[in-house]
């Protein structure tokens, strides 16, 4: 009986003691590092802010994008996204190609153990990305 006090007492405390879980942040920009399997091209500046109105917005490092998003505890998912229609260079348009896909098939998201948000799709990759200071 002892022995049983004292386990309980010890889970309690530790318990008591664990972080919370990580939050996924509305109106807090994130710069996208990868995108699946490749990183971002050193010149552009991909973004992503979620908007508390369940917009989200941001850059392609070619174009400015935006969708409508859903999130549910750890599920996310995008609605297809619309950009403006500026011209760059191929690599960028191809590069925003793939973000904006890759942003489409998202269906979860969760926090690294380095504290990079991760945006999964069913299979593959996910997008990762760090908040942006400010």
């Amino acid at each position: 009986m002892r022995h049983a006090l004292i386990i309980s007492l010890l889970g309690a405390s530790l318990l008591s003691c664990a972080s919370p879980p990580p939050q996924l942040e509305t109106e807090r920009s994130y710069r996208i590092e990868w995108i699946g399997g490749r990183p971002a091209l050193d010149d552009s500046h991909p973004t992503l802010t979620l908007g508390e109105d369940g917009r989200a917005y941001g850059s392609t490092g070619c174009n400015h994008w935006f969708a409508r998003y859903e999130l549910q505890g750890q599920r996310l998912s995008f609605a297809a996204a619309g950009s403006t229609r500026r011209q760059c260079a191929a690599a960028q348009m191809e590069q925003e190609a793939h973000f904006l896909d890759s942003l489409g098939k998202v269906q979860r998201w969760d926090v690294s153990p380095l504290e990079q948000l991760r945006l999964w799709p069913e299979t593959g990759k996910p997008l990762r990305l760090w908040p942006l200071e400010g």
